[in-house]
């Protein structure tokens, strides 16, 4: 490695994730420091159907604006399965959904500067409506069914700019699936 660990301590936690500040040595020896955010692993779903798709739409803070995307999400802490179940948990929870089929599309890292955090990519099929079973934080979600042609419009202008969704649809699309 180019880089050395000198020290490390969190500097803040919360049940989301844990800020941590290393300090740092590089291969000349010039010292740094570093933040990184500590999250667990995440999955994203590909709700397909009827050569369109399931997105959810929700409030996100940070933005100061509500954000289409696909649905995703992690286990609670101390929670643990497998990254099928995680995506199979996560598709009830937003959208109600349970799926005949789910298949890994992928994973990826979704902002490999600041953290370690990654995602599992799958493509939900053959699904069936139930009710979704939102925690808290989602209770202002909805979420509507589009036309492959309206994401894709969506995607080109703007409309979604959650990464997350934009990168599983590439992992999607590369694969050539359709309806």
């Amino acid at each position: 490695m180019s880089i050395r660990t000198l020290s490390s301590r969190v500097v803040y936690e919360n049940p989301w994730l844990t800020l941590r500040e290393d300090r740092i040595e590089h291969a000349d020896g010039s010292p740094s420091l570093y933040s990184v955010v500590e999250k667990p692993d995440f999955a994203i779903v590909i709700p397909l159907e009827n050569d369109g798709f399931h997105l959810v739409e929700q409030y996100r803070y940070p933005l100061g604006q509500r954000s289409w995307e696909f649905p995703a999400g992690a286990f609670p802490r101390g929670v643990t399965g497998s990254p099928r179940e995680m995506a199979a948990a996560e598709l009830v929870e937003e959208t109600g959904f349970t799926a005949d089929r789910l298949e890994r599309l992928g994973y990826l890292h979704c902002a490999n500067s600041v953290t370690g955090e990654g995602m599992h990519v799958f493509l939900a099929t053959g699904l069936t409506p139930g009710n979704p079973h939102r925690e808290t934080t989602e209770q202002d979600m909805r979420q509507q069914w589009f036309p492959r042609a309206e994401l894709e419009r969506m995607l080109r202008d703007g409309t979604i700019t959650d990464a997350p969704t934009l990168a599983a649809y590439l992992l999607l699309s590369l694969r050539g699936v359709s309806s």
